[in-house]
C-alpha cells in the first residue's frame, strides 16, 4: 500500500495529530507576536497538564460509554459531588487521605452502578438517566456543602494534583550537564517512554508481517514516531528544567496505557466495540450486552470520582459550583478525538489527542485574553467541524 493511499484510509487518525501540532504552532507564534510570551515555556506546559488532567481522565471513561452507544451527562455533577464528599471526610471528619481516596472512588462506582442499572437492565435512554443524575448530584452537592466552600485540604491530599515526582538523582545530573536546575528522573522517564513507543511500533510491524497484514508504510511509520518521540522528549525536557513530572501526569500515563490495552487487547474491550456497532448482533452472538453497559457506567463513575478529587486538590477546597460544564469539555474531547456518534468506533490515543487539543485551545485563548464568550463559540465550532468531518468520512 502506498503512503498516499494509507494516509487517505487513516485520515482521521493522523489528521488529529497534525491538527494538534498545527494548533500548538499557531498559538506559539501568535502568543509570541501579541504579548511576547513563550507559549511553550516550562511553566505553561506544566499548567497545561495540571489544568486539563480531569478532562483526559474522564474522557477515557466517556469513550467506553460512547463506543457502547450511550452518553453520560452527569459527570460534571459527579465531579462536584465526590469533591464535596472528599472535603467533608477530610476536613470536617478528619479522615486520613489513604482512606478518603478509596471511599470517594467507591462513591463514584455506586453512582455509576445506580445509573448504569437503569440504562442496561431497564433500557431507559442514557440521555434521560444521566440528565436526571446531573440535576440530582448537583443538588446533593449544594446540600452536602450547605452552599459554602470547604477547605483547605492537607498537603498530602493536595499532592494528588499539585505534587511532583521527586528527583532520584539529586544534584548529580545537574552537575553532569552543567545546569542550575534539571530533574534527571523526569527526563529519564520520558526518554524511556519514547524508546518504548518505538519498540512497540516495530514489534507490531513484525507481528503484522507474520500474520500477512499489510503494515504501515515505513516512511509514514518513522515520520509519525519521529513527531511523537520528539514531542515527548521536548515536553519531558521542559518539565525537567521546571519542577519535574507532576503526579497527575504519571496517573494519566498509567491510565492511558491500561485503557489502551483493555480496548485493543482484551476480549471484553473488543466486545464493547461490537456492542456499539450492532447491539442486536452482539447479543445474538452470545455477548452479555447488559453487563457490558453496566460496566461502562460504573467505570465512568470511578473516573469521575478520581477527577473530582483532583479538581478539589487543585482548588484546595470543594465548591458548590465545581464541575459545572465539565461534561461538555469531556464529550467534545471524545468526539474531536475520533469517536463516532453512532458508537462502535474510537481509540484511546485519539481521545487523549482530542483532550489535548481542547486543553491547548483553552490555554492559548486564555493567555491571549479572549473572553469566555468567544471561547465557547470557538470550541463549539471546532466540535461541529469534527463531527461533520466524521460524517463526511463515513459517507465517503
Amino acid at each position: 500500500m502506498s503512503e498516499k493511499s494509507y494516509m487517505g484510509s487513516h485520515l482521521r487518525e493522523y489528521g488529529m495529530i497534525m491538527a494538534l501540532v498545527a494548533i500548538v504552532f499557531f498559538f506559539t507564534v501568535i502568543v509570541r507576536a501579541s504579548i511576547d510570551v513563550d507559549f511553550l515555556s516550562a511553566q505553561n506546559i506544566t499548567n497545561l497538564f495540571l489544568q486539563n488532567s480531569y478532562v483526559i481522565i474522564m474522557a477515557l471513561g466517556m469513550l467506553l460509554v460512547i463506543v457502547a452507544g450511550h452518553i453520560d451527562l452527569s459527570v460534571g455533577s459527579v465531579v462536584g459531588f465526590t469533591g464535596a464528599v472528599a472535603a467533608v471526610l477530610t476536613v470536617n471528619q478528619g479522615w486520613p487521605v489513604l482512606a478518603v481516596i478509596p471511599a470517594c472512588l467507591l462513591v463514584g462506582a455506586l453512582i455509576g452502578a445506580a445509573q448504569g442499572y437503569w440504562v442496561a437492565y431497564w433500557k431507559i435512554p442514557s440521555f434521560i438517566v444521566t440528565l436526571a443524575g446531573m440535576l440530582v448530584f448537583r443538588g446533593l452537592t449544594l446540600w452536602l456543602l450547605n452552599g459554602q466552600n470547604i477547605g483547605p485540604f492537607p498537603r498530602s491530599f493536595q499532592s494528588l494534583s499539585t505534587g511532583f515526582i521527586p528527583d532520584l538523582f539529586g544534584d548529580a545530573d545537574q552537575a553532569l550537564l552543567g545546569m542550575d536546575r534539571l530533574n534527571g528522573t523526569a527526563l529519564l522517564i520520558v526518554v524511556a517512554v519514547a524508546l518504548i513507543v518505538v519498540y512497540l511500533g516495530l514489534r507490531k510491524r513484525t507481528q503484522d508481517a507474520l500474520f500477512g497484514i499489510t503494515p504501515e508504510p515505513a516512511v509514514v511509520f518513522w515520520i509519525r514516531n519521529a513527531i511523537v518521540c520528539g514531542a515527548l522528549v521536548f515536553v519531558g525536557y521542559k518539565l525537567a528544567i521546571f519542577r519535574g513530572l507532576p503526579n497527575v501526569v504519571m496517573v494519566l500515563a498509567v491510565l492511558t496505557v491500561i485503557y489502551a490495552f483493555f480496548t485493543e487487547k482484551t476480549t471484553s474491550g473488543r466486545r464493547i466495540y461490537a456492542l456499539g456497532g450492532n447491539e442486536k448482533a452482539a447479543k445474538l452472538s452470545g455477548i452479555k450486552t447488559e453487563r457490558l453497559v453496566f460496566f461502562c457506567f460504573v467505570n465512568m463513575g470511578v473516573l469521575a470520582a478520581l477527577a473530582g478529587m483532583i479538581v478539589a486538590a487543585r482548588l484546595n477546597s470543594s465548591t458548590p459550583k465545581a464541575g459545572a460544564g465539565f461534561e461538555l469539555d469531556v464529550i467534545a474531547a471524545v468526539f474531536i478525538g475520533g469517536a463516532s456518534m453512532a458508537g462502535g468506533s474510537g481509540k484511546i490515543i485519539g481521545v487523549v489527542v482530542g483532550a489535548l487539543i481542547m486543553g491547548v485551545m483553552n490555554n492559548g485563548m486564555s493567555i491571549l485574553g479572549i473572553g469566555i464568550d468567544y471561547q465557547q463559540v470557538i470550541k463549539g465550532l471546532v466540535l461541529l467541524a469534527a463531527v461533520i468531518f466524521d460524517v463526511y468520512n463515513k459517507n465517503k
